[in-house]
């Protein structure tokens, strides 16, 4: 009877077919599910790892591709936002490239965000050398709107007082910019200092140098203006301006009257930088065509021109131009109450002798950078 408990042959191939079939469809059906919830998973993850960057400061540079690493960061970032916010818009603005050439008011803040985050502090590209009370801090705060220039707002002085302090100290105090960012610093000083070219020229030889310069004489009085606001004792201007007054011979030690002697000073630069690396603005086209000097300046410094005539308006009280205001503003943008003051009154007779005093050193002027400032 034991042989009926016995399974035929046939039987038992059944059974194990059966059993063999199961067992590797459940086996697929686990590496499926497990696999599916990988792909799912690396799908979401930060792409931007792809891209490496280096964590040493200095001659690395800390994004190696601005348009699509840095782009990849902040979409990432982003999309990590809008998750947490449930917020569309967020989402919707990480599809827009934050480093490509987008501008306006957005594009700034954008910009100026992911250079804070993501940039790195860099010697300065350009520099407003001078002159002294020629306009520099308007063509500074001018060109700040722009969004691809990220400027240090304060006077350095790194090249006549700080120099001892080294390099990296001077790039300490620059804002992070991104790699397609122009580092911008304003110093008027410099030019009038005798060792600055060859000391920015010994930190980069293409530093591309922007010159405010003005009338000489009105440039004079504005700077004699000044220090009286702060030193109310000084002597008067025609007793500083003259070492002689009924010889009319001028006192050119006075550094009021010597800055305005800009060939003098120009030779010096040009021992050091070609021409073409020095782009001069006029300081009374500033005022009457702010948008025109600033189109030049963009265009010197290998800009889209976006500084145009609906940033700024007129400013009678003050007598010069206003950038308009901003859209994260309930004021406009003018320059300080230093700037504007009204101007001691100047004897004619003095005016007219310093206008033939600095006539010679304003035509060679004139002749060596192929302008005419009409000053004379």
């Amino acid at each position: 009877m034991a042989h009926c408990f016995l399974l035929s042959p046939n039987r038992f191939s059944a059974r194990f077919a059966f059993i063999f079939t199961v067992s590797l469809s459940f086996t697929y059906l686990c590496y499926s599910i497990i696999f599916c919830r990988g792909t799912i998973m690396t799908s979401k993850v930060y792409e931007g790892k792809r891209c490496p960057t280096s964590k040493t400061a200095g001659g690395k540079k800390l994004l190696g591709n601005v348009d699509v690493c840095a782009s990849l960061d902040v979409r990432f970032a982003l999309d990590v936002t809008a998750a947490r916010r449930g917020s569309s818009d967020v989402r919707n603005q990480s599809k827009v490239p934050v480093a490509s050439g987008s501008h306006g008011a957005d594009a700034k803040f954008r910009n100026m965000t992911v250079a804070q985050k993501y940039g790195n502090r860099k010697l300065p590209n350009a520099l407003i050398v001078g002159v002294k009370k020629g306009g520099t801090r308007a063509v500074l705060e001018f060109i700040r709107i722009h969004p691809d220039v990220r400027a240090l707002g304060t006077e350095p002085h790194f090249f006549d007082r700080n120099y001892d302090r080294g390099l990296e100290w001077y790039r300490a105090l620059m804002p992070r910019t991104l790699d397609s960012q122009i580092t911008l610093e304003k110093t008027p000083s410099y030019f009038v200092t005798r060792e600055a070219p060859r000391r920015i020229a010994s930190m980069s030889h293409e530093t591309k140098l922007i010159v405010v310069v003005r009338n000489p004489v009105t440039r004079a009085i504005s700077d004699y203006t000044q220090t009286l606001s702060k030193k109310p004792d000084i002597p008067t201007f025609e007793e500083l301006v003259f070492k002689n007054r009924s010889l009319g011979i001028v006192d050119t030690s006075w550094n009021a009257i010597r800055i305005g002697m800009y060939i003098l000073h120009l030779e010096n630069w040009l021992q050091y930088f070609r021409l073409s690396q020095v782009h001069f603005v006029s300081g009374e086209r500033l005022i009457t065509d702010p948008a025109g000097e600033m189109g030049r300046v963009q265009d010197f410094l290998g800009l889209k021109r976006i500084i145009t005539d609906k940033h700024f308006y007129f400013n009678r009280t003050k007598g010069f131009p206003c950038l308009k205001k901003p859209e994260s503003s309930s004021q406009p943008r003018c320059l300080g109450k230093s700037k504007g003051r009204t101007h001691v009154q100047i004897d004619r007779e003095v005016i007219e002798q310093l206008r033939e005093f600095y006539r010679p050193f304003n035509i060679k002027f004139y002749e060596t950078v192929g302008q005419d400032f009409k000053w004379d």
